[in-house]
């Protein structure tokens, strides 16, 4: 009894883009889903976090040009230790302090100093439009980190979001083209039959 050798099936690749009679309409309109969603989410991705860093960029220098330096003087001792508490925690304690404008007005607000200052220490803190103390705004190097991990976890996001709307539509074609078979094995399975029988 010989042996009937197994039949090797070769892989064809990218046969939506080749003509074959077995492409159909849906195949050739998937394929070309499938490579705009590539080139959609590459091209969202890229932009969504390059804008999503510089209007990072442009908050920090919006925030920076809303506040200003001024030299205050303690009031008050600091207290040696700071307070325990929870959550982050610089070190500082708060104290109050009390500066003079350039038209002599004066102001006094609290400020976070180093603990175990005198009263009398000259310190510098940021204060807003309205003269109050405010903490210190995100510049310089930390702005520019801070910008790059904005952009940089935007861009994957936005380009995971229109690549899912990508997937849904392809699985919407998939789910035509398999209604598709369907029906044309309804048409076409009752003949398949009687070529069987035909051939008993």
């Amino acid at each position: 009894m010989t042996r009937t050798p197994p039949t090797t099936v070769n892989r064809v690749r990218l046969w939506r883009w080749r003509p074959n009679p077995l492409r159909r309409h849906s195949d050739v309109v998937e394929a070309w889903t499938v490579l705009a969603a590539w080139v959609l989410a590459l091209v969202a991705g890229v932009l969504a976090g390059v804008l999503a860093a510089r209007a990072s960029a442009a908050a920090f220098e919006a925030r920076l040009a809303q506040v200003h330096t001024v030299s205050a003087v303690l009031t008050e001792d600091s207290a040696r230790t700071p307070p325990a508490g929870t959550g982050y925690d610089d070190g500082r304690v708060w104290a109050a302090v009390r500066w003079t404008d350039g038209d002599g007005s004066v102001h006094a607000d609290r400020a976070k100093v180093l603990p175990g200052a005198p009263a009398g220490t000259r310190v510098t803190v940021w204060a807003n439009q309205d003269d109050r103390v405010v903490p210190a705004p995100v510049s310089g190097a930390s702005a520019d980190v801070q910008s790059a991990l904005t952009g940089a976890l935007v861009g994957p996001l936005a380009g995971a979001a229109v690549w899912g709307a990508g997937w849904g539509v392809r699985k919407r074609l998939i789910r035509r083209r398999m209604a598709e078979w369907d029906e044309e094995w309804k048409q076409i399975g009752p003949r398949w039959g009687n070529f069987s029988g035909g051939r008993g």
